[in-house]
């Protein structure tokens, strides 16, 4: 069995690095999707209830004028209960979708930047171990 040489460590390393990085940003990816499906499609149901809603309430104008125009009224006000409920949801969860995904782009960059550095630690000790074995000691008596 032979042995690595100095640069398949450091690329060895490199690599167990990367994988490293991506099953954790993987990781840490798990539910966004979610979050970002219930943002998107809140309103969209929230302005599916205020349709349904308003479908209603011109059903029941039949008859007379002050009737249609309370069951009008009555019925819009339940419509617009949908949109702020809808409404209600997607804009927290949007926040919050906005807000994880910035903290995770954050993070990807300071795990590369560790990453970096570590590598260039390893790189710099190797090179300062080899300096130091080329260069003779030299006795304080000669």
């Amino acid at each position: 069995m032979r042995s690595l040489s100095k640069v398949e460590i450091l690329e060895s390393v490199e690599r167990r690095l990367h994988c490293a990085s991506a099953a954790t940003c993987l990781e840490m990816k798990r539910g966004l999707g979610a979050l970002a499906t219930i943002a998107t499609t809140a309103p969209l149901i929230g302005l599916f209830g205020t349709v349904l809603g308003l479908l209603d309430a011109f059903k029941g104008c039949i008859g007379e004028k002050w009737f249609c125009q309370m069951m009008v009224i009555d019925a819009v006000t339940e419509a617009l209960v949908a949109t702020a409920l809808g409404l209600l949801v997607a804009i927290p969860a949007a926040w919050f979708y906005n807000y994880l995904t910035n903290r995770l782009e954050i993070f990807n960059i300071e795990m590369q930047l560790a990453s970096s550095e570590l590598l260039n630690y390893l790189n710099i000790y190797d090179q300062s171990r080899l300096k130091r074995r080329e260069i003779p000691e030299q006795s304080p008596l000669t």
